[in-house]
């Protein structure tokens, strides 16, 4: 069975198949964009995005993007996607694919488990932000873990 989960800034996340679910997906999004938000947070760290695959997350960030785009109204939603894990490669390689298929900006999470020290945390975050490039990355911290 698959299902899709909204939080309240718009991130859908799905479990269930090896395959993100298009119909549902562009639903989801379409109804949220319908509600007026202000934009789309495509594998934050609400939900179950650690669970998908390579080419779930992928396909779930071009969902967003497109229907961003696509988007009635003034203006056009933002698009961040969560590129934020706790191992800096993965992180770097994330923010890469997603800055590629045109977010408007990345969400980095304080590498978790394994709580780096001052300089980690400088070193991680100045990777992330190389890896953007022009476009902008929104640190943030998750003080519980």
């Amino acid at each position: 069975m698959e299902t899709a989960v909204v939080t309240s800034a718009g991130e859908i996340v799905t479990r269930g198949t090896a395959t993100f679910p298009t119909s549902a997906g562009t639903g989801v999004l379409d109804a949220q964009l319908a509600g007026g938000i202000a934009g789309l947070v495509p594998c934050g760290t609400t939900g179950e995005s650690p669970t998908l695959t390579a080419a779930e997350r992928d396909r779930l960030i071009e969902l967003s993007v497109a229907a961003a785009a696509h988007a009635g109204g003034d203006a056009r939603p933002t698009v961040l996607a969560g590129t934020g894990t706790n191992d800096t490669s993965h992180s770097v390689h994330l923010t890469k694919e997603a800055v590629q298929l045109g977010v408007d900006g990345v969400l980095a999470v304080t590498p978790y488990y394994n709580r780096p020290s001052q300089a980690g945390l400088t070193h991680h975050f100045t990777a992330v932000a190389e890896a953007a490039g022009d476009t902008p990355v929104i640190l943030y911290d998750i003080e519980v873990r």
